[in-house]
């Protein structure tokens, strides 16, 4: 799969976390856990096996934050380090700021020494533990690859703890960055950590999973959905005895569970209430029957408030308006009381449970919903008062927090400050490399109807560069689509958001759109334009187009790039000019790679290198130099990880999967296919290649229904892709499925119609697998001179170029024509085709050869032919390639080259006979009678025979086969 460029991201192997803050046990007094012992267990079981992840959903005040709390303490006393942490609805611009806050701790479970050299960047952020970290790097020259080496140095130091659990509370809170790096640790964890997030899915955006995207745990990623609901009645009866002994009757519990409605939140106010009251006269039954609101939580913070002497309201009404976590003197400030007024309304106000003390430096409401009710009881100008004082304190702090001062003036109604403010934010969070603030805030100024054209222009582009390089392509696509269909950004910008755009689809989802996207922003643009120079360049690697078009705009980009100053842009020309030429074999490219840059300080130039070695490792896999494209890919792969090209990572460990089947190494390679499908769910070139090996799989273990299936699923998919080779190695593999099922004339009409688009391209080296089944299938229709202008025309299209994979198919396409007229000449074209794989490397494709060269020889030289078929037989064997095995059998009889069997029937008892076993494997794979009769060439009566004595003597029954083949070491 070719790289055609795009902006980097994270790599996939980046582990990343958010937010964290020192566990501590529950306070004494604190009311027991009820009615959650099986959410616990689950919890905690998940934590003790690492990796995993813990997703616990559930509504505001449904007692999400004391079940981890409980998890949390539990876990920490059998010595894990837990890290607990908190995200905010407003947050400064600080790249993962909350990760700073939590790092800053993790001190006591640090190593004494030989903290990895990769947490080297967290030194500038986490002072305190600067003196145990490596020393600090010089700082990356751009925001993308500062982000990178930050991510991979909190992965390396959180590496370096242990056996480690990280609680992130009120991830719907979550910056789109943040959400980044959670999927991202999800996705790929790091071995002995666990993550448990809580949110609350109804303050998600619509159709919004909390981590952004879809989230599928990996094969052997441990970890649970907890899904909390109201507590019963017994379970607010049982909180009830503990918070108030002998007054809790019966009737007082069920008036709590009532009006909580199982809401822990709600209940736990009132018992709070309930009893810090002295029993007297009043019934308490009475005093909750006789509240205004039937839930307890707004009552209860009201009564609270209202029990406040006037300084203390006074700083519990700053604390509202503030809505975060704030010093003394902040609050006081913003209260407009002096330092000794302020801490004993501060002492006050803690004493009544209304606020709390937050990491012995600031003061915050003990939840959300409570600071809510406190906010919304403020009359309208004691609000306006206290939103102006807080611009006030704010602006005064330096630096200053302009995400809160925006969202403070905005409160006061003046957009014209809030429009500035947030801009500011913007490019402050953009600048230090906080992606997540910064696109959160551009969101906001695109979402405003009267935004000023010069401020939606930068906002616009700004928020497009950050699109194109997230890892969530489906949220980055969508929300640059609607950037390009509003009519307000100027037409200029709009075509500088779709350069962007078209490579985002290119290289994050081998969309075939994305090249339609690119040639409308040159047109935009104009071939002057500097920012239209990676369309361009990426428009001349369009498969499909004709070679004349692929060079015309290779053209246009070459005389475009021409002295120019930037370093990236002409790297990245020159990156898809030698990609274009080791598509086609071009003899010179390969000493060229050689030449370009490894080293240095630009990280673009370096990209575009890492883009250069994976493509052309690509081209090479197509070309049939699978030792070359082994180089090149992990050359590249390392390359892209050192620079931060997350789409050249991807695309170089899928071709190294490809690499592995063609070299043979099929044991346990779908359940890697899978997990990288699994890693990479918004990338459909995955499951491309998945589906193609699958159905190469299938055929060859006898399961053609199957592996039509597949390479139909691969042909839908690749419809849209960009690769021309996956297109036609879906048609050759359809091709042969029909070939194997009796159907020539389907095999023959599906693969004229695939030659007809390899023909438009002129892209012959690339249409790998498609000419010789063809052939095959052509010469099974009778059309003869169709086969032999086929090979003709291959073998015109190859001359002068070195393309080893094409040649050996042009052999056996030759030897296939020769067959029956000269069958020795055609056991040579074999027995070249032959050696090309055995050098490539390709040991299924040299049995396929070795035994149509056996083919060949039976009439002229049984000898020879028999030969020939032993090494292809192995091969078969070690592959377990059942219907291959089966098929060569046949030819071995049906040409005599075996010895007729002795009188009489051998006797195998209890044990399976060959035959049997052949049966029995098919039957593992779950293969029907049908399909086990078409691979090993015999009649559904005997398929039952057989089936019926397999199942006799394992003693089980056919569902229960795989089990029990998969159990049995000799099968």
């Amino acid at each position: 799969m070719i790289a055609v460029g795009g902006g980097p991201g994270y790599g996939e192997g980046d582990r990343q976390v958010i937010a964290l803050t020192d566990v501590s046990e529950s306070p004494p007094g604190a009311f027991p856990l009820v009615g959650r012992a099986r959410e616990l267990e689950l919890l905690l079981a998940a934590a003790r096996r690492p990796p995993a992840t813990v997703l616990v959903e559930g509504e505001a005040g449904i007692g999400k934050s004391r079940l981890v709390r409980e998890a949390a303490a539990r876990l920490a006393r059998e010595g894990h380090c837990v890290l607990t942490g908190h995200c905010h609805p407003l947050r400064e611009p600080l790249p993962y700021g909350p990760l700073v806050d939590a790092l800053q701790k993790a001190g006591p479970w640090l190593p004494a020494e030989g903290l990895p050299v990769a947490a080297a960047p967290l030194a500038r952020l986490l002072p305190s533990l600067a003196d145990r970290l490596p020393s600090t790097p010089p700082r990356p020259p751009d925001p993308p690859t500062e982000r990178l080496l930050l991510v991979q140095a909190v992965r390396a130091l959180l590496a370096s703890l242990g056996p480690a659990v990280v609680i992130v509370e009120d991830a719907h809170w979550a910056d789109e960055a943040t959400r980044d790096l959670l999927l991202l640790l999800a996705r790929d964890p790091l071995d002995q950590l666990c993550t448990v997030l809580t949110y609350r899915a109804e303050d998600l955006a619509p159709d919004t999973p909390v981590l952004g995207a879809a989230y599928r745990p990996l094969p052997g990623t441990g970890g649970t959905v907890l899904r909390l609901g109201p507590l019963t009645g017994p379970d607010i009866r049982e909180l009830a005895r503990a918070a108030l002994g002998e007054r809790a009757t019966a009737e007082l519990a069920d008036s709590l569970y009532r009006r909580s409605e199982g809401l822990p939140l709600v209940a736990e106010e009132d018992l709070l209430t309930l009893r810090e009251q002295h029993p007297g006269p009043d019934d308490p039954v009475e005093r909750l029957r006789d509240a205004d609101v039937p839930r307890g939580l707004r009552e209860a913070v009201t009564e609270r408030l209202a029990r406040l002497s006037p300084p203390a309201a006074t700083v519990v009404a700053a604390a509202a308006v503030l809505a975060v976590p704030s010093t003394e003197q902040v609050l006081g400030a913003v209260a407009g009381l002096d330092e000794s007024a302020t801490g004993a309304a501060l002492v006050e106000a803690l004493r009544c449970s209304i606020l709390r003390e937050s990491d012995g430096h600031s003061y915050a409401f003990r939840h959300t919903l409570a600071q809510q009710v406190a906010y919304r009881r403020l009359p309208g100008p004691t609000r306006r008062r206290l939103h102006a004082a807080t611009v006030d304190v704010l602006e005064r702090q330096t630096p200053q927090p302009l995400v809160q001062i925006a969202h403070h003036a905005l409160a006061l109604g003046d957009r014209p400050a809030w429009l500035r403010r947030t801009e500011a934010a913007a490019a402050q969070a953009a600048a230090v490399g906080d992606q997540g603030t910064a696109t959160t805030l551009l969101r906001q100024l695109l979402q405003q109807p009267d935004t000023d054209s010069r401020t939606r222009s930068a906002a616009a582009l700004d928020f497009a560069r950050l699109a194109s390089q997230g890892v969530d392509y489906n949220a980055g696509a969508t929300a640059l689509r609607e950037i390009l269909a509003d009519h307000r950004v100027p037409a200029r910008t709009r075509g500088e958001i779709r350069v962007g755009y078209g490579l985002l689809l290119l290289s994050q989802a081998a969309d075939r759109q994305g090249f339609a996207e690119l040639a409308q922003a040159v047109a935009e643009l104009g071939d002057s334009s500097p920012e239209a120079l990676p369309a361009m360049a990426a428009l001349a690697l369009d498969e499909s187009a004709t070679r004349e078009q692929a060079e015309l705009w290779m053209a246009r980009a070459e005389q475009a790039v021409r002295g120019t100053p930037d370093a990236e842009l002409a790297a990245r020309v020159r990156a898809t000019r030698l990609t274009l030429d080791a598509s086609t074999g071009h003899p010179a490219v390969w000493a060229a790679l050689e030449r370009l840059p490894r080293h240095g300080l630009d990280l673009g130039v370096l990209r575009q290198t890492a883009r250069a070695l994976a493509n052309a490792g690509d081209c090479a896999i197509d070309l049939g130099e699978d030792g070359r494209a082994a180089r090149l890919v992990t050359e590249g792969i390392e390359l892209a990880r050192a620079s931060g090209h997350r789409s050249v990572e991807l695309y170089g460990a899928l071709n190294l999967l490809r690499l592995d089947g063609l070299a043979g190494r099929w044991a346990g390679l779908e359940e890697r296919f899978d997990a990288l499908a699994t890693a990479h769910p918004d990338t459909p070139v995955v499951d491309v290649e998945r589906a193609v090996f699958q159905g190469v799989l299938g055929l060859a273990q006898g399961r053609p229904g199957r592996a039509a299936e597949y390479f139909a699923q691969a042909a839908a998919v690749a419809a849209g892709q960009l690769s021309m080779t996956l297109a036609g190695r879906s048609a050759a593999g359809t091709a042969a499925t029909r070939l194997a099922q009796g159907a020539p004339d389907q095999a023959w009409a599906g693969a004229r119609t695939a030659l007809a688009a390899v023909r438009r391209a002129g892209s012959w080296p690339k249409a790998v697998g498609l000419v010789p089944v063809a052939v095959t299938a052509a010469l099974a229709c009778d059309d003869r001179a169709a086969a032999e202008a086929l090979a003709d025309e291959l073998a015109q299209a190859l001359d002068g170029r070195t393309t080893p994979a094409a040649t050996a198919e042009l052999h056996t396409a030759r030897g296939l024509l020769a067959e029956q007229a000269a069958p020795e000449r055609a056991a040579e074209e074999h027995a070249a085709a032959h050696r090309i794989w055995q050098q490539a490397g390709r040991p299924y494709h040299a049995a396929r050869a070795a035994e149509l060269r056996a083919r060949a020889l039976a009439g002229v030289h049984p000898e020879q032919a028999a030969a020939a078929l032993a090494p292809a037989a192995d091969t078969y064997t070690a592959l377990d390639a059942t219907a291959d095995l089966a098929r060569l059998r046949r030819l071995e009889q049906d040409l005599g080259l075996t010895r007729p069997a002795r009188p009489g029937r051998r006797g195998y008892g209890d044990r399976l006979s060959p035959r049997e076993e052949e049966v029995a494997a098919l039957l593992a794979r779950n293969a029907t009678n049908q399909e086990i009769a078409d691979a090993l060439f015999l009649s559904p009566r005997t398929v039952e025979h057989h089936v019926a004595n397999v199942l006799k003597k394992l003693g089980t029954t056919r569902k229960a086969v795989p089990a029990t083949r998969s159990a049995d070491p000799v099968s």
